[in-house]
């Protein structure tokens, strides 16, 4: 068995795998010396012959005389260089001492004179592990293939590969650690989060009422538990866990945006609206909660009533698109097109600052939005990639963004270097969506419609498009595409809706970690 958990002596916390609105603590604890005299154990247990050296050697350790120990193996070796074992001994007084990086070298040197000493994998995976870095990956794939049984080893890859959000890999090698992880927080909300990563949420409820069990005093299995309950619509089961820690933490934002979710989905608006409104009172400047408010306003047709606080958020918040777009939104409803194109229009040139750096173009002058000195470098770049599409594509997002906010002048070579990334990939939607900008700024509406809609055959769920067809249509001449625009304002709210719940529900699941520690 790999070195496991031993829950009754103190270690301080690893780095967090992701950023938590709450700080979920581990219950696992590191016994570091013990587990090395485990492992000098192994040593011995695993030789034939005389081995009065690596005898005294692990009495030392086991009598914490270190650096005698130290001083031992270092001497030991002199004499016989290419002893793995002394090696392994070495590397293994390093991390009792604390001195990561010389055990690393001296685990590493055991494995290059021995490339499967049990001791030394092991030893170098504790450390790797620890520090979580992701070459603990192929070293504990190398024990499980010694030993498929190994259910800690399992345990350990599935936390690995889930640190590099590798969920898929990571249920697997949970499925494999059996009971295992029963007693194990970390590992359980690990578990659970991988399982809604993957949309198996259903399956993710019983790993987090075993966290509840094994931590019943803390708040944030609880909350998670009712994150995924809501999330399977399991609303009444949801309102259950959490109407106890109302009680108990009724100043916590976040668990009165959730239950207000839970209560809507019931039917109990105005107790969703009441918990909805004090979250927005402890956290102004979260820009979730308003949009949420905004969404509770448009199913009930209360479009003021939701402009009115959208108004109060962008007071706290006001370069926030998201509230713009929520805004617009309401503003359509209302049929005040004007109103809501204006907030169309201040959403998308809010967001195209962000734009580019996630087409994977890794340009820092691009990231700063800074053309004067990145245009030469996408036409340089285009020189020897003409038939790049993404470069086409970028070239026009510079040069359209070039000229002030009220200019309505688009450069020609904007558009026709837009209209060859299309052409070049026709599914490339975000150039479409910038064709359809740039035509709907030139006045020419019909074209900016038919990008619009080629856009949207590519992709339905295109927010953006949708956002400059309404646009469009409404200063189309034709009635008949005009009586399009409720249709898509229904449509887009419903979309904004779900981004909502997708980031909602993103931002609630994250952890943070503890020492692993070994056994036998």
């Amino acid at each position: 068995m790999l070195a496991g958990h031993a829950d009754s002596v103190p270690s301080e916390k690893c780095n967090v795998l992701n950023a938590r609105r709450r700080v979920g603590t581990s219950t696992f604890r590191a016994s570091c010396a013990l587990f090395f005299v485990l492992f000098a154990s192994l040593i011995l247990q695993s030789q034939s012959g005389p081995v009065t050296s690596i005898a005294s050697i692990e009495s030392l350790i086991r009598s914490r005389e270190y650096d005698q120990a130290l001083q031992k193996t270092i001497s030991a070796l002199k004499e016989s260089p290419n002893d793995y074992r002394l090696w392994t001994l070495e590397g293994i007084v390093f991390s009792i001492k604390g001195k990561n990086q010389e055990a690393l070298s001296a685990f590493d040197k055991s494995l290059q004179l021995s490339p499967n000493y049990a001791p030394a994998l092991k030893g170098e995976v504790q450390l790797l592990y620890q520090a979580q870095d992701k070459r603990a990956i192929p070293l504990l794939e190398r024990i499980l293939k010694a030993d498929p049984n190994d259910e800690t080893a399992h345990e350990m890859l599935a936390v690995s590969e889930a640190r590099q959000s590798q969920c898929k890999v990571a249920n697997t090698q949970f499925l494999l650690s059996a009971h295992a992880i029963d007693t194990h927080p970390n590992s359980l909300e690990t578990y659970g989060n991988c399982l809604v990563q993957t949309g198996e949420s259903q399956k993710a409820i019983p790993i987090f009422e075993q966290l509840v069990t094994l931590l019943p005093q803390r708040t944030y299995p609880k909350y998670d538990l009712a994150v995924v309950m809501v999330e399977t619509k399991q609303y009444e089961a949801a309102l259950k866990v959490l109407e106890p820690l109302l009680a108990v933490e009724p100043s916590d934002p976040d668990i009165l945006s959730l239950a207000s979710d839970a209560y809507e989905a019931v039917g109990e608006t105005p107790k969703a609206v009441s918990l909805l409104r004090k979250a927005i009172v402890l956290s102004p400047a979260t820009a979730s909660y308003y949009n949420s408010f905004a969404e509770l306003s448009l199913n009930h047709e209360s479009f003021q009533v939701g402009i009115d606080m959208i108004n109060a958020g962008l007071q706290r918040i006001p370069n926030n698109p998201s509230l713009y777009i929520s805004r617009g939104l309401l503003f359509a409803q209302m049929a005040q097109y004007d109103r809501a194109e204006a907030d169309f229009t201040t959403a998308e040139h809010m967001d195209s600052k962000l734009s580019i750096t996630s087409y994977a173009i890794d340009l820092a002058e691009l990231q700063k939005n800074n053309s004067a000195n990145s245009l030469p470098q996408i036409r340089a770049q285009l020189k020897r990639h003409p038939d790049s599409a993404l470069l086409h594509f970028l070239l026009a997002k510079l040069l359209s963004s070039s000229g002030s906010d009220a200019d309505s002048k688009v450069p020609e070579e904007a558009i026709r270097s837009a209209l060859l990334a299309v052409k070049l990939k026709p599914d490339l939607t975000e150039a479409r969506d910038l064709l359809a900008s740039m035509y709907s700024r030139s006045g020419q509406y019909d074209l900016a419609i038919e990008q619009c809609r080629l856009a949207l055959q590519t992709n339905p769920s295109d927010e953006t498009a949708i956002y400059h067809l309404i646009v469009a249509l409404r200063h189309s001449g034709q009635t008949e595409q005009r009586n399009e625009i409720p249709a898509l304002v229904k449509r887009i709210s419903e979309l904004q809706a779900a981004s909502r719940k997708l980031e909602t529900d993103r931002k609630r699941f994250t952890f943070v970690e503890q020492q692993t520690a070994p056994k036998q």
